[in-house]
Order: C-alpha cells, then structure tokens, then sequence
C-alpha cells in the first residue's frame, strides 16, 4: 500500500510499513521514515509507483487551465476529489486527482485552503486584485532581470545610477534597482562597487565621497534657509583692551582672540575674548534650529560647510578693525611668578586690532624672536600690528601652562611628528572638482604661535568649566579617566578630570561659531556671568536637562561622521599628490606589526598610512623604504610594497609614542558598502577628532 502525503506543505509518497487508528509508519523512496497523522494522508493507491505518481500527477497538472477551473469549481467549500470529477470526468483517475490537487494547493490566489485536502475559491475581486499583483510582480521581475543584463554588459540602466548611493550604503532590500545589481553581482562575479565602477556609474572619484557624504549626512542639501541674523539687544560696553586673533588665513570663522594688559606693572591680566553668537541666538529659535541640525563646521581640503548661515558669521565673527560682541574672562597673574590671582568673565564688545595668521607667521615668531628684548623694527615693518612683547609674554605663560598640565598628566607632549596643511589650487568657491593640483605642506605642531592659542583656550575652557560646576549650572564637558591606551575621551554633563590634557575639568567653550557644544555653553555662561549664585534658575539648559544628553548623542555621531570625510578627502587628495608627483618610493617608518599580518607604516613626509605588502617582519619603528603600486581614487586604497629596510636595528619611536595605534587622520580604508554579498569590502576605520584651532593636542 503506497500513500500520497502532504508534510509542511509538501507533497511526499512513500510505502506504508504500519498503520494504527490514528497514525502510519511511512517509508519513502528515499529509504527515510516517517511517522505521519492519517489526516495527512490524501490519497491511498496500489499502483502506480510513487514516483510515477508524483511525476504523472505535476506533469497533468500544469495542464488545468485556472479561469476554466474557477468559472466551474462550486462556490461551497469543496475536496479535490470532487474537483477532479468536475474538471477531468466522474471516474477521474488516480493521477488526476492528484494533478487536481498540486494544481488546486498552489494556486491560492484562485482556491484558498479550507483545511486537509479542502479548497474554496476566491471571490472575483480578490481573484482580480491577486491576478494584478502576480502581474505587477512578473513586470518586476524581467524589469530587474533586464536591468541586470545591461549591468552585466556595463551598462548603468538610469534608474540605478538615480539610486546609487541609498543600494550601496542605505538599500532598500526589497527595490528592485537593488535587486538588480544582487543579481548582476552574482551572475558576473564582480563586487557591486567595482561593478558600478565599471559601468561608469560612478565617473567621477571625487564626486563620489562627496556625494555619499551628502547622502549619508545632508539628505537636503548643505543650503541654509532665508533665516535672519537676529540683533543683540544688550547695550554691550567696549572695552578698553586690543584684541588680536590666531587663525590661519583659510579661517573665516574667527572665534577667538587674545588682549594682553598690565604689562611691567606687576599683574598682568590676559583677555581671552570668544565671539558672542549666543547673545542673539536663542534656543529653539531657526538658526538654532538648523545648527542642532548641523553640530559642527565640516571641514576638507579646499571646502567646508559651516554650521551657521554665512550672514550669522560675519555677524559675529571677529573681524579685524571692527568692534566685536564678545564674552572675555580676564585671568591676571603675577608678571613674574605666572601664578593665578584672580579672574572675572564680562559681555562687553571687544576692538579687533588685528587678525594674525598662522601660516604667514610662524617663520617670523620663534622661540627666539619672542625672546628679544626689544621689538624687531623689521617685524614691525612687515607686520605693523605684531605685538612681540604682548606675544612674548603670552609665550612665556603658555609654557608655564603646559609644565603644569603635565605635571598632573604625569607625562610630558611631545609633538615630533608634523601636521600637513592643504591647499587645493583655483579650487571653485563651491568646493572641488577632484581634478585640481594639490599643494601639502608640513606644519610642525607646537610652535610658540600653536601653544600660545592651545594654552590660552584650555585655560578658558577649563576656568568656565570649574565655575559653572561651581554655579550649580549644567554644561557639556569633555572627560578622560587616564592617558591608558584605550581609554577613549567622552562627553557628558559632570565635570571630570581630563587626564589626557591634565585639567580639572573641561567645557568646549571657545568655538560657538563652529561647534554647537560650545554655543550650548556659552548660553550657559552668559547665564552664570548675568545672574551669578542664581543662574542655575534661569539658565537656559537646568540641571538633567535631557535635552543636553540628546545634544550630546547627536553631536557625537556628527562629529564623527564629520571626522571621518575630512580624514577621507585629506587621504584622498594625498594620493592626488601621489599621481601628479609621479611618486613611486616613499620613506617609511613602521608604527603597527603583528604576526601574520602586514605591517602598518606611516610616510615620513606625507599624511599616509600604508598597510606593507610582501614585508619580512619587521619591528615597530622600523624606517623602510616602499614601492607605490596601484591607487584606488574610489576605495582609497593604495598598494605599497616592501623594498628594504634603511637602517638596521629599531630607530626611535619618537613619533609613534605619543599618538595611539592608527589614529591617524590620514589612515582611510576601502569603502563599505551595505549590499550583503560583497565580501571585498571592508570598513573605513579614522579615528582622530579634528583638533582644537591651532591646537597640538586632541582634547
């Protein structure tokens, strides 16, 4: 006795071994057992064979035409025996009606199941609807099965290259554009980016970071609103002090300067003058609003999208021969012991004298030249507002500043290994069109002008910090439990030490222009600066406040994706460098080895990190000589082998010990894409923060 079966949903036959009242012990013919209900159990037959059953039976049923089916099957609920007596003839056979039902059960569009072996047709609106569906969806299916030929013919079908960005980094699983380029993938062997790569869809390298950054981070575009610059309404004094800012000449968002008075008296008192955007700005209000959005300044090579309306800036940025809104602490010490007497902070305007820049002057002020007795005649010629005995002392108080930090940092900073400034050349205002010439250049971290502005705003940050903590005001504060590896620097309302910079406690206050932290807390501090002991009751952010934990989340995610593409574009236009210099050796110096993988180097004279192809092992600090191969503008990748080893024996690693393993602005990796299949690709992994203006250290 063989029996026809149905067991989740699939048919099986199979020869009866023992039966019961309720159940039968069944063997298939692939010698598998079974022990299945009798209610599962269609039909019961002698012969034919199993196999000539199921084989007959699927053949004659895709024979059934379903309209004719439908038009003729009852309306009540029905068995497929009784179908098959309807549709074939009274005495239907055993393979008929076993054709009857694979045909009835797979086709529940037309007959719904009702139970075991029971079926019900659909009425004729469902029928019509399921019909449309089923249609639509073949449509779609020879749609995406076209789309993938073109692809696998490197053809980019144009509603693909529409959705280039969302199927490789945010797919929609189930479009059918996404769909497509799974399947061309596959069919051709190709991982998707190199796909579209070759089908031109992506054209340019250039504008493809650009645009994925965009994508991922400004969906509406960078454009601003037609939002107004709102007026201080204060009556702000001005004060009696000449303010100079140190910026580079790119900066345009000058948010801090310094004054200097009181010198040779005794007390000298140190002004550090921060622009006032909060002073009109309020909370909630539109500008706010979209710099909520926004969080931080994006900056790249050649470009950047600011985080306050163009206008908003140059309402309160400081400008050079203007009278600025400010918001000052004055910190006065003793000339000669350095040592802290007192200090105040006021709201009052501030006379730019002058903005000094970094790039145009670091050659000119030196360890030396802050030295001299006298003013240089020949710097005040080429620079008439250059304040050498103003800057002098600040140099002599910035030095003092950081033997003290270090001191409760337990270790000293060093600062052996250079920044690399950028220039693109004849860069459209718009930003880059990734053809231009690059020009990089080495900026030494710590000169006198560096640790001059990095010392002076950690004072203001840590001052305001500690007397808003004191205050009982809550504010954003950036904490480091110790200077261990791994024990990363993390944002949050209470005011920690921060180990890495070796200060009390510590509130990004010093770029309002540029960082929404920072406005967030100079809301604060007006706050404290207006009320004193009852500003913690009108400040603008109380105590648990959740909207600051909520800033504090957003801010964190912007800032890194913001640090990543500045870290993308810089390596990017490094290996612009590369091409257009005809680079094909580079110097080298290993700063990462593990067995078994390949060691990690850093170029001596350019942002590039290179991961050694074909290298002996090899000691970290190890200086290496390396052979450029092929460069990838679209995954960033760069392939650099091994050529020899320069000197015997392990160099010094000065400048590897100051800075955690990769944490370089310049070690980008292949891109990652978020279609399932591409194994090739692989995370990027930058890490660094963009650092404090001017300076040396990552707080």
């Amino acid at each position: 006795m063989y029996v026809l079966i149905e067991d989740s949903g699939k048919f099986l036959t199979g020869r009866v071994l023992s039966e019961t009242d309720t159940s039968a012990q069944v063997e298939l013919d692939s010698g598998k057992r079974l022990k299945v209900k009798l209610t599962q159990v269609m039909l019961r037959f002698e012969k034919p064979s199993p196999h000539e059953l199921m084989a007959d039976g699927l053949a004659l049923s895709e024979s059934i035409e379903l309209d004719l089916a439908w038009e003729f099957a009852p309306e009540e609920e029905f068995g497929f025996e009784e179908f098959a007596k309807e549709y074939f003839n009274a005495s239907a056979s055993l393979i008929q009606q076993a054709a009857s039902l694979f045909r009835l059960f797979d086709t529940p569009h037309y007959f719904r199941r009702v139970g075991k072996g029971r079926f019900k047709k659909a009425s004729a609106d469902i029928l019509k609807q399921a019909l449309a569906t089923i249609e639509k969806k073949k449509l779609l299916q020879e749609q995406i099965q076209t789309w993938a030929q073109e692809l696998a013919q490197e053809k980019c079908p144009t509603p693909i290259a529409e959705q280039l960005y969302k199927i490789l980094f945010k797919p929609d699983k189930n479009a059918p554009e996404y769909k497509a380029v799974v399947e061309a993938s596959k069919t051709t062997k190709i991982a998707p980016l190199t796909l579209l790569q070759k089908t031109g869809a992506i054209s340019s390298p250039y504008q493809f970071h650009w645009q994925r950054f965009l994508f991922e981070n400004f969906p509406k575009g960078t454009g601003f609103l037609n939002l107004h610059s709102p007026a201080i309404k204060l009556d702000l004094p001005l004060a009696t002090v000449q303010a100079y800012s140190i910026d580079d000449s790119q900066t345009t968002e000058i948010d801090d300067a310094l004054s200097v008075q009181g010198l040779q008296t005794g007390v000298v008192t140190v002004g550090i003058h921060i622009a006032a955007p909060a002073l009109a700005l309020k909370p909630s209000d539109a500008i706010d609003q979209c710099a909520r959005t926004r969080l931080s300044t994006v900056y790249m090579p050649g470009h950047k999208i600011t985080m306050l309306p163009s206008h908003v800036v140059e309402s309160f940025t400081l400008q050079e021969g203007k009278n600025c809104p400010a918001v000052s602490l004055y910190v006065s010490f003793n000339e000669e012991t350095l040592e802290v007497l007192s200090s105040i902070t006021k709201i009052e305007q501030v006379s730019i004298t002058a903005n000094l820049r970094h790039d145009q002057l670091e050659d000119l002020v030196t360890e030396s030249w802050l030295s001299a007795n006298a003013p240089s005649d020949a710097a005040q010629t080429t620079t008439p507002h250059l304040p050498q005995l103003e800057l002098s002392f600040l140099f002599r108080l910035a030095q003092n500043l950081k033997s003290k930090r270090e001191v409760v940092r337990g270790k000293p900073e060093n600062f052996n290994r250079p920044d690399y400034n950028f220039r693109i050349v004849d860069a459209p205002e718009d930003g880059p069109l990734g053809t231009e010439n690059v020009v990089i250049t080495q900026r030494q971290r710590g000169t006198p002008l560096d640790l001059i502005v990095a010392e002076t705003m950690i004072l203001a940050n840590s001052t305001w910090g500690r007397w808003m903590a004191d205050l009982g005001v809550p504010a954003i504060y950036r904490s480091q439990a110790s200077i261990a590896p791994g024990v990363k620097v993390r944002m949050s309302t209470k005011a920690l030490p921060h180990a890495g910079i070796g200060v009390g406690c510590y509130a990004w206050s010093t770029s309002p222009l540029r960082r929404y932290t920072d406005l967030v807390n100079q809301w604060q501090i007006i706050a404290c600066a207006q009320n004193g002991t009852t500003a913690a009751l009108v400040a603008p952010f109380k105590p648990k406040d959740t909207e600051l934990f909520a800033i504090i989340s957003s801010f964190d995610a912007a800032y890194t994706a913001y640090n990543q593409h500045q870290a993308s574009m810089e390596r990017f236009w490094t290996l612009q460098h590369v091409k257009q210099h005809s680079i094909d050796q580079i110097d080298a110096q290993v700063f990462k080895s593990f067995p078994g993988t390949p060691p990690m180097a850093r170029a001596d004279h350019l942002p590039l990190v290179l991961s050694i192809l074909n290298a002996p092992p090899l000691d970290r600090g190890t200086p290496i000589k390396v052979r450029i191969g092929d460069i990838d503008d679209i995954s960033l990748d760069l392939q650099a082998h091994y050529l020899e080893t320069l000197m015997s024996g392990q160099a010094s690693l000065k400048q590897t010990d100051e800075i955690e393993e990769g944490d370089d602005n310049s070690s980008a990796g292949p891109i990652a894409i978020a279609i399932d299949m591409s194994d090739e690709s692989t995370e990027t992994t930058q890490t660094t923060p963009i650092l404090e203006k001017g300076n040396p250290i990552s707080p």
